[in-house]
Parts: structure tokens; C-alpha cells; sequence
């Protein structure tokens, strides 16, 4: 099964499979959003609503029928009954519905996230926005790495990150203070930023939109990891403290800080 994965990781097959599964969470998770739909706190104290839960369950059975013999780890599952060891071999990375918060408040920025983790690398990422009907995958073109979007059930088209402009302008998560947020993209070249909610981050510095998305907070790694396959593949870095790119199945799969960059 490992090989028959990897092949179709290297045709682009995997990613196009993906996108369906990501798609298909979507369409699960949208007719919850903006319908007066209720969180409950988990141990963290952080937010899950039936929405999280039914499409996780629909992104493990739909990846368990494509190809049975890979691990997953994956946020719901993860939280509720422990984190599990990291698997020996490939494994999924999922976070069915990233920006609890934002979705419960009624904002578009919510993802779901789809990675495929080999060794420590994020090797294949799909994010879908359901509120916008838009998915970003990683991919090839013409025997290259390449990134894509396309509106969902459409055809593809490549995007790169851009050329850092001589005013960059940074995305920040929405919890920083303004002077606490200038600061911060300022270290990294921008003197601008807006703030934002989930993966959606990545996605949008991929396509050449935005320049840089500094985290000083921690995080998990199913939040990271669908967006890190991208963001490289389309020619972006996403660097750990100690300037390496970012690495997973780290205890906990807990992520430090790290800074997204374009070009």
C-alpha cells in the first residue's frame, strides 16, 4: 500500500484525491455554519462543535477506503482519546475544521486541512475554505513542485508566492495586540499586516497575495501541515525558531514558533 501511496503521490493523483476529500468535508460542515451552531470546550478549553466531529469521522472513512493502510493522526480524535505514538510510516495529518472560533462567530476564514507526513517532511497538502467554495493543494507541473487553487468541482490553476515587494505586508493571528502585532511583522520585513483566522494564512501568501505569517504561539501540527506542503510547493519557506524548516511528529505534535514566508 506504501507504494502504491507514494506512486500516486508522484503522478499528482494523491493530491487530486485529496481535494475530493477535503471537498466533501466542506459540504458537510457548511450547512452548520452561520445556523446558530453551539461549541463545547474541550480539555484545552478550546472550541469543538458537531461540525469538527462529523467531518473528522467522513475524512478518516473516506481516506481509510483510498488506501486502508495508512496512519492518521488527527485533531478531534486526538484530543478526546490521547495522542497517539507517531506512526512509523506515512501517515495523515487532519484538522477537519480549523477556526473553530471564527466559524461559530460566523466569519469565512475556516478551513479543512489534509496533510501527508513522510519522516518529518509534510510531503502533500490539500485546504479547502468551505464558507468560499475555493481549495489549494500541492502538486506537480511540468516535473516540478507546483501549488494550485481552483473553485471546488473546477479545473486548476498554478499560483506562486510573489517577489517580496518593497512593503510587505504581513498576516497575524487575530489575538495579537496591535502594538504587539506591528512589532512582530516588522521582524520580518513587513510593514503592514492584517489578522486572520486559521490555515486560510498559508494559502494566501502561496498565491502570492501576502508576504509573511510569523506565529509566536504555539500551536499543533495538524494546523501547520497541510499549509506547509503548500506554501512550499509553491515556493514559500516555513521555518522553525532555529531557522530549519518546520519538522513534525515532535512530542505531542506540538509546534514552537515558526515564520511563513514567500518570496
Amino acid at each position: 500500500m506504501t507504494d502504491r501511496l507514494m506512486h500516486d503521490l508522484a503522478s499528482g493523483k494523491l493530491e487530486e484525491a485529496l481535494a475530493e476529500v477535503a471537498e466533501a468535508a466542506a459540504r458537510v460542515i457548511l450547512p452548520y455554519w452561520r445556523s446558530g451552531t453551539v461549541a463545547t470546550a474541550k480539555a484545552d478549553q478550546s472550541p469543538v462543535t458537531q461540525a469538527d466531529q462529523e467531518a473528522e469521522t467522513l475524512i478518516l472513512s473516506l481516506l481509510k477506503g483510498l488506501y486502508p493502510d495508512v496512519a492518521a493522526v488527527a485533531e478531534e480524535h486526538s484530543e478526546a482519546h490521547g495522542f497517539p505514538p507517531v506512526p512509523a510510516g506515512p501517515y495523515w495529518m487532519i484538522d477537519p475544521l480549523d477556526g473553530t472560533r471564527g466559524f461559530v462567530a460566523g466569519k469565512e476564514s475556516f478551513t479543512v486541512n489534509i496533510a501527508l507526513i513522510d519522516g518529518d517532511r509534510p510531503v502533500a497538502g490539500v485546504i479547502s475554505t468551505p464558507a468560499t467554495g475555493l481549495t489549494w493543494r500541492s502538486g506537480h507541473a511540468d516535473g516540478r513542485r507546483a501549488a494550485f487553487r481552483r473553485r471546488f468541482g473546477e479545473g486548476w490553476s498554478e499560483i506562486r508566492v510573489r517577489d517580496r515587494p518593497a512593503q510587505g505586508t504581513a498576516l497575524l493571528s487575530h489575538s495579537l495586540k496591535d502594538e504587539d502585532a506591528v512589532r512582530l511583522a516588522s521582524r520580518h520585513g513587513c510593514d503592514r499586516w492584517e489578522g486572520m483566522d486559521s490555515s486560510l494564512k498559508f494559502c494566501l501568501i502561496a498565491e502570492g497575495r501576502f508576504d509573511a505569517y510569523p506565529r509566536i504561539g504555539p500551536t499543533r501540527e495538524w494546523d501547520t501541515a497541510a499549509g506547509q506542503a503548500i506554501l512550499e510547493a509553491a515556493g514559500g519557506r516555513v521555518l522553525a525558531e532555529d531557522g530549519r524548516p518546520l519538522a513534525y511528529g515532535k512530542p505531542e505534535f506540538l509546534n514552537a514558533g515558526f515564520v511563513a514566508l514567500g518570496g
